[in-house]
């Protein structure tokens, strides 16, 4: 039991990664940018899915893919255009797809009608007057034409090969090169194979891809029908194979049937007179059981009806269900042969569970910790920099950073899966408030942590919603403004910095800054005669409880959603902020860390407090001159730095350190950037070093404190905080101080 709950965790990981692979092609088939490559993946992951589920049994699952399989191949092999409305169908129909993956996962109950009306609607697309290619109950005839030997005696039947149409299985005309490979191929499907749902018809239907290929049908092995039928696989399958691909992708082929057939792949290509001998491929059996090649019968020139239909009752007539146990066994035989037999080569990937990979990056952030410690007291010791201790301790930094790098690379994972969901989002709330709207991706191949990834996938939603909602006219009122009828919303992700920056975007109306500012004020949300600038404006969104909906519905207008958004963000050590142009739309912007574990800081001190400072804030450091800084009021001041004044933030005043503000000849500035582009110098007493520091929450394990991101231990052993540049710069002091203050502990912290 725990060797198929293995099996099956390890399905089920691979159909999230098949579902992936399904949305990414389907988008490129709807944008009208799929190859042919394209589409025949979308096909096998849906072929692949529908394979696994049948092995554990998972009708609902193996229905739906069976339904959505043979729509796809109709496309495939160009007897269905891929419309927009068809596309719209099949996008739904991976939703559902992924859905009753999710529902067969955690076993929940699955009712008919998730699927059966989509199924429906799949169906009426096929060419065959929307008539179901799923598979009934009772087994469908196949047509044979006998041949002048077949004869019925009394109940003992001769078998000669009949002749079954292939269709278009025949490739190409005319003589095929003398330099391509020619296989002769020997396949029998097993009962495993029909209990899976599959179909040979399709695989033989790859071959189109390759080459040439004659495929017979040999029905020399069928049972008497006038007596009990036997169940089991009776058919057996010759193809001779003419092509120009090695014989790797020939094996590729059978890869979705690898363990539930009998194969046997030998290479006749003709050979030049200075050859001795034909090189002939090892044979595979992919069962147990050794494998016994007949003989092709003389004269035998069936072949197989390519009519996906055909075949599923073919399936159905001589499959046997088999046990998950019998499952197991051909699983791990398959696997021993594809290891051992056939030298296939192996996967240039792994699959590792997070928590060991947690565990790695925890042992390496202690590894960053303990070296910095060790270099500190080397320091302390009064060895000399060049002596050949300090030599190795610098060394081992070097190799603590390059490990620290490699094994943050491993938890980091492209933003794709996660823009991918969005398009699910997307068609849902489309549908719902009856507008057209085209979701529009960029960056999918930039990388951040997974652990980023995760927790970012609820804000990110709430985002996407609104932009369709609340950002897209609709139809009509695009008309009127000139717009094309269809909205565009545009999903981005880059690297910045050494940050990444995810960006949501429309083209719809823009923000209505005087309705946002009357819907605060009679909320109470700010004083009736404040007045505000446009970006002030703008971050009332934020605000918690604020709304503009008029009515309530289950996609908006509950006033919780942006102010989710922001503490979700800013959880992460993100930021997020809005640029909208009225008539022309909207744009959220929102600035993360790479990784949550590790970061490149400088260490320094204010109020004689340690305190880390992110070095991807910083633009420079410098002493400001007395005669640069001019007062602003009491308590405000700026710098003159290259003819543009700079605000002063004095760090150890706004976080509470201290009462009032100051400036001397000893004070050090560190001009840094925020996410918005406004530089601002940071005023403190001294720099210490700069090193990279392990990450711990400070939430977690204390409290959240305004204008602190995070904590991390130094060489030494103390604690020191992570300045939350964003916060510190647009608090105020006042407030700062009185997070500090009001809790002792807190102040025990700092100190």
């Amino acid at each position: 039991m725990d060797a198929m709950a293995a099996i099956r965790k390890t399905f089920f990981e691979e159909c999230e990664e098949q579902l992936a692979e399904l949305e990414s092609g389907l988008m490129a088939m709807n944008e009208g940018t799929a190859d042919r490559e394209t589409v025949n993946a979308v096909f096998r992951a849906v072929h692949s899915i529908k394979g696994g589920a049948g092995a554990f049994k998972l009708t609902d699952l193996v229905a739906f893919a069976h339904t959505f399989e043979t729509t796809l191949d109709y496309i495939r092999s160009d007897r269905l255009v891929a419309t927009p409305d068809a596309m719209h169908v099949m996008l739904r129909a991976a939703d559902v797809l992924a859905d009753l993956v999710r529902l067969s996962r955690t076993g929940e109950p699955i009712s008919a009608s998730i699927w059966k009306q989509l199924a429906q609607d799949l169906e009426v697309l096929n060419p065959i007057e929307g008539a179901s290619n799923a598979p009934s109950n009772a087994a469908l005839a196949i047509s044979v034409a006998s041949s002048d030997d077949y004869q019925l005696n009394g109940g003992n039947e001769d078998f000669a090969p009949a002749m079954i149409d292939i269709g278009d299985f025949e490739m190409s005309d005319g003589i095929p090169d003398p330099v391509q490979n020619v296989f002769n191929i020997s396949f029998r499907a097993t009962p495993a194979l029909y209990e899976k749902a599959n179909e040979p018809a399709f695989l033989f239907r790859e071959f189109r891809r390759l080459g040439t290929a004659e495929i017979n049908c040999r029905i020399d092995e069928l049972p008497d029908f006038t007596s009990h039928i036997n169940f089991g696989s009776h058919l057996h399958w010759d193809i001779h194979l003419t092509t120009e691909h090695p014989i790797a992708d020939v094996r590729d082929v059978f890869d979705f049937v690898d363990g539930d057939c009998e194969l046997d792949i030998v290479d006749v290509t003709p050979v030049s007179p200075a050859d001795d001998e034909v090189v002939v491929t090892s044979d595979i059996d992919t069962r147990d059981e050794p494998v016994t090649k007949a003989e092709t019968p003389s004269g035998a020139t069936d072949a197989l009806s390519e009519a996906p239909a055909v075949m599923a009752g073919v399936a159905l007539a001589t499959g046997l269900p088999v046990g998950l146990q019998d499952h197991k066994d051909k699983h791990e035989s398959a696997r021993e042969v594809a290891g051992g037999t056939t030298g296939a080569p192996s996967s240039s990937t792994i699959r590792v569970e997070l928590e060991r990979v947690d565990r790695l990056i925890n042992l390496v952030g202690e590894l960053v910790i303990n070296q910095a410690m060790l270099a500190q007291r080397m320091i302390g010791a009064g060895f000399p920099s060049s002596s050949p201790v300090m030599l190795g301790v610098d060394e081992l930094e070097q190799l603590t950073r390059e490990i620290q790098e490699s094994v943050m690379a491993i938890r980091a994972q492209p933003v794709k899966p996660l823009f991918q969901r969005m398009s699910r989002i997307v068609r849902e709330v489309s549908d719902a408030t009856g507008k057209t709207v085209r979701l529009k991706v960029d960056g999918e191949a930039t990388e951040i942590d997974k652990t980023v990834i995760e927790r970012l996938a609820d804000p990110l939603t709430h985002m996407i919603r609104n932009a369709v909602d609340h950002g897209i006219e609709s139809a009509e009122k695009r008309a009127t403004a000139g717009k094309p009828v269809e909205g565009t919303v545009r999903l981005s992700a880059a690297h910045r910095s050494g940050r990444v920056v995810i960006e949501i975007s429309d083209d719809g109306a823009g923000l209505n800054r005087q309705r946002i500012l009357e819907k605060a004020k009679s909320k109470g949300l700010v004083p009736p005669d404040a007045i505000l600038t446009e970006s002030e404006i703008d971050n009332l969104l934020f605000l918690p409880g604020f709304s503009t909906a008029e009515t309530i519905s289950n996609i908006s207008g509950r006033g919780v959603g942006m102010d989710v958004v922001r503490r979700s963000i800013q959880a992460l050590g993100g930021r997020i902020s809005i640029s909208s142009t009225p008539g022309k739309g909207s744009v959220f912007s929102m600035s993360l860390p790479l990784t949550l574990a590790i970061l490149d800081g400088m260490i320094v001190s204010a109020a004689e407090q340690t305190l880390v400072v992110p070095l991807t804030s910083i633009v420079e450091t410098f002493k400001p001159p007395r005669e640069t800084v001019h007062s602003l009021g009491p308590n405000a001041s700026v710098v003159k730095i290259r003819d543009t004044f700079v605000p002063i933030v004095d760090v150890g005043h706004r976080l509470g350190f201290t009462t009032t503000p100051r400036i001397d000849r000893e004070s050090v500035a560190i001009l840094i950037e925020t996410e918005c582009g406004n530089r601002h110098a940071l005023l403190v007493d001294g720099i210490q070093d700069q090193r990279q520091v392990v990450i711990k929450s400070l939430e977690t394990n204390y409290g959240a404190i305004e204008g602190i991101a995070a904590a991390t231990i130094l060489g030494d052993g103390r604690v020191a905080l992570i300045l939350d540049v964003e916060a510190a710069v647009c608090a105020t002091g006042s407030k700062l101080g009185h997070s500090v203050s009001a809790n002792p502990s807190a102040g025990a912290l700092l100190q």
